[in-house]
């Protein structure tokens, strides 16, 4: 199971929310650049990164900081947040991007999502954001009546990379995360299943490796706060 670090990006900054909150958001380095960095010098294999803003305005906005970390860092990274059309995606993965989210678009324009999963055979994930099994868009702010599974069985033909399927009610709350929900999912499809949403301890991880179904999982705030030690866990799952 592969541990991403996630570096969500707000105003330039690498920053934390509580369940997807623009207003409960805690600073963790100015720099993303360097806690990038910090992640790949303690052993990650991926990194994870989200623009908060362009998930809301429905384009890049973070790209300066995207940008800095792509060139400074020698890991792959997936992006998601404002990438809804194939001249954005193309523009991502020209910069070097490994893999490009696709979230809102999944449930607006998911032709989109096959098209460009055709067209960048292993660069593009599908993000399904979840409260109460329901999936969320636009950066959580508006909720469908489409449920998760439901949503994630319409892309077992798409040939996309892989599922990140996040629970925002866990997101940022350091209150482990959905387990069972994760693991059903994984269960219900093909397609990879990536944990996000609430990765809090190695108990987490463990609890998640141990599923047998699920393939990565991603965790911020723990990481910041120190809940996780990063080397530690990358060695942990490597055993």
């Amino acid at each position: 199971m592969i541990l991403y670090p996630a570096i969500d990006l707000k105003d330039g900054q690498a920053v934390r929310l509580v369940h997807g909150d623009m207003e409960q958001t805690t600073v963790f380095n100015d720099n993303p650049a360097a806690q990038a960095l910090s992640f790949v010098d303690a052993g990650c294999e991926w990194l994870h990164l989200v623009d908060l803003n362009g998930a809301f305005e429905g384009e890049p906005v973070n790209a300066a900081p995207v940008e800095a970390i792509l060139s400074q860092t020698n890991v792959p990274a997936q992006l998601g947040g404002g990438i809804r059309d194939m001249a954005t995606i193309e523009r991502w993965l020209d910069k070097g991007l490994a893999r490009v989210i696709l979230g809102t678009v999944a449930v607006e324009n998911p032709d989109l999502v096959r098209q460009a999963a055709r067209a960048f055979p292993g660069k593009v994930a599908v993000g399904l954001d979840a409260r109460n099994g329901f999936v969320a868009t636009r950066g959580w702010a508006e909720e469908t009546d489409i449920q998760v599974v439901d949503l994630a069985k319409k892309f077992e033909d798409a040939g996309i990379a892989a599922i990140i399927y996040t629970d925002i009610m866990r997101d940022g709350a350091m209150k482990g995360p959905n387990i069972d929900a994760t693991a059903a999912l994984a269960r219900a499809v093909d397609i990879p299943v990536i944990a996000s949403g609430g990765v809090s301890s190695m108990a987490d991880l463990t609890a998640l490796k141990d599923t047998g179904v699920i393939s990565g999982a991603i965790s911020g705030r723990a990481l910041y706060d120190g809940a996780i030690d990063l080397s530690a866990a990358l060695a942990a799952l490597k055993s």
